[in-house]
């Protein structure tokens, strides 16, 4: 009765394995790649915003704010030495976290400042991110 029946050996069930787990990693790595693409894009333009905000901030106030108190110059008067603050925030506490959620670090170089952020593995001099990076070049 079940002679005429055939049914797949272990090895053609462990040859299928091993072709679907190679596509799965295929897959899964141009995924995960795109998705970190995404970020860099994603954090260059907190970057731009940020960017905007310093501007506004530096029409008000005559000056970047400094290295010492930083993004917070953005929501905040406490600490500045600006008249003309305000009077509502530049920008808002949810903008200065990079998409991997770590706050972007702000300095200020004297005339100008540079916006960082430290990437996915949130170590310093890996994989940063700076404001004058290009995205496609990741």
């Amino acid at each position: 009765m079940f002679r005429n029946q055939r049914g797949m050996t272990l090895l053609e069930i462990l040859i299928v394995l091993g072709i679907l787990g190679g596509l799965m990693v295929t897959v899964f790595g141009q995924i995960n790649k795109q998705l970190k693409k995404a970020k860099i894009r994603q954090a260059q333009m907190q970057f731009g915003q940020i960017k905007s905000a310093l501007e506004q901030y530096n029409a008000d106030c005559g000056d970047y704010p400094p290295t010492e108190i930083g993004l917070n110059a953005l929501m905040s008067s406490e600490g500045t030495n600006c008249q003309n603050w305000g009077p509502e925030p530049y920008i808002g506490k949810k903008d200065i976290k990079d998409p991997w959620n770590m706050d972007i670090i702000y300095e200020n170089t004297g005339s100008n400042f540079v916006l960082k952020s430290l990437g996915s593995d949130k170590k310093e001099g890996t994989d940063d991110i700076t404001s004058g990076d290009q995205a496609d070049e990741k």
